[in-house]
């Protein structure tokens, strides 16, 4: 079993002067945290496409990293990386709630989860981003490495980034 990862950030400061008492954290499967996390992620990317989650699905995510952004017991923002070789991991249901987004939340997000992909060996990280996210992403670093397709509806980008 995996020792959690806990970061507690004080006054971080975000875009356009906000300031959060944000703790960045590794979530456990079937925690409270971790029920919070697949709301907001059906909140955020599931319910606007009339997607739900399978029970299937969530057991599945058991072997994940399941990472989260928590101010005041809320999940303000998470994420998931997904072993898919020895040396490479899959960033999956990347959300921020829709309130802060835009205000620097997700950068801290994958910041920290690029650090603990990078502090578990592991050297790159791919994702299938949303066509509507890659600018966000190739802010931090990433490069689309395909063509554009299909996936939940809509279109995407396959992405990656090493993590040196």
């Amino acid at each position: 079993m995996r020792t959690p990862v806990h970061i507690k950030q004080k006054n971080v400061s975000c875009f356009q002067g906000t300031k959060f008492d944000m703790a960045l954290k590794e979530i456990e499967h079937g925690s409270k945290e971790y029920q919070q996390m697949v709301q907001l992620r059906y909140e955020i990317l599931r319910k606007p496409l009339g997607l739900d989650f399978t029970e299937e699905e969530l057991a599945k995510e058991k072997n994940d990293i399941l990472i989260g952004v928590i101010e005041d017991d809320k999940m303000l923002a998470c994420c998931m990386l997904t072993k898919t070789k020895s040396d490479t991991v899959r960033l999956r249901q990347m959300a921020v709630h829709k309130n802060l987004q835009g205000k620097g939340i997700g950068a801290s997000l994958m910041n920290f989860a690029e650090n603990l992909a990078r502090d578990r060996g592991y050297k790159n990280l791919v994702m299938h981003a949303r066509k509507v996210a890659v600018g966000f992403y190739e802010k931090q670093g990433y490069k689309i490495t395909g063509d554009e397709f299909i996936e939940v509806s809509i279109p995407h980008y396959l992405m990656q980034k090493k993590l040196g």
